[in-house]
């Protein structure tokens, strides 16, 4: 699943390719057809992100809200649109028709999102209903991590779990949870009243940072200046999921700071991993 600097990212994405145009909204696959004829024709004025949901803004029509969950993609072309391929939940393109700048017409546009958990149309207070049922956001400005302080410090859920629950911090995924607790030598286990405030305050700076860096990068690297390949003189990892990271999808394998092998374990359905020797109780 897409963690939150992917989806903060895909917002100015949209925004730089159809912000301001009119376009052309369908829904080949049809589960969005309703919504789709609503939006042809009218003008993408906004796009915002909180956690993992995107929230694209049509003026009076409303906002459309997206998840991509396990499986959604929202991909980007350029030129006419071709013929959808698979099923294409909503496609977004700009016309070719609109008024040239300076004579010059515009690149043509187009996005595909396929497989999303969520694709729907909603209103104003809807919308603030959703972002009212999630926990701050590092990557949003006006984010208050002391919200979210008020929940984990009272809490007997383990940190590692209290992390991942988009009530308490808002786009916090996988990757971000098991990285940003190596970096700090928290358990994982460790109960969220059991943390300090300064703990948790170093936390939340560094999954600003971390989170920040995601979306200028378009990927996740977490590991310091002193471990990185050039550094250690060790070939630069290769994984799906990119990135250069301490323990996350690194099980079995030594710990870059102190050579322990990183354990694995299943928490809440999702895999944890964490390196003992740098994380103790």
């Amino acid at each position: 699943m897409p963690e939150g600097h992917t989806i903060h990212r895909l917002a100015r994405d949209v925004a730089d390719r159809f912000a301001g145009h009119p376009l052309d909204a369908s829904s080949p696959q049809g589960k969005f057809a309703d919504g789709a004829a609503l939006l042809d024709g009218t003008a993408l004025t906004v796009t915002e992100a909180h956690g993992k949901h995107l929230f694209l803004g049509f003026g009076p029509v409303g906002w459309v809200h997206i998840h991509l969950g396990l499986y959604g993609t929202f991909r980007f072309g350029e030129g006419p649109p071709p013929e959808p391929v698979g099923q294409v939940r909503l496609r977004l393109a700009t016309r070719p028709d609109e008024p040239a700048v300076a004579g010059v017409p515009g690149p043509l546009h187009y996005a595909d999102l396929r497989g999303p958990t969520r694709c729907e149309l909603l209103t104003g207070p809807e919308k603030q209903a959703v972002s009212d049922r999630l926990g701050p956001d590092p990557l949003r400005p006006a984010s208050d991590p002391r919200a979210a302080w008020e929940r984990i410090s009272r809490s007997r859920t383990s940190i590692a779990a209290l992390l991942m629950d988009q009530k308490v911090v808002a786009g916090v995924g996988n990757v971000y949870r098991a990285e940003v607790l190596f970096r700090h030598g928290i358990d994982p286990y460790r109960a969220g009243r059991d943390l300090t405030r300064e703990e948790w305050d170093a936390l939340w700076a560094d999954l600003v940072a971390l989170m920040r860096d995601g979306v200028r990068k378009n990927r996740i690297d977490t590991v310091r200046d002193e471990h990185t390949p050039e550094a250690m003189g060790r070939p630069p990892r290769v994984d799906d999921h990119g990135g250069e990271v301490y323990v996350y999808r690194r099980a079995g394998q030594p710990c870059l700071v102190c050579g322990s092998p990183v354990a694995t374990a299943e928490l809440a359905a999702r895999n944890l991993f964490w390196c003992p020797g740098c994380q103790r109780g």
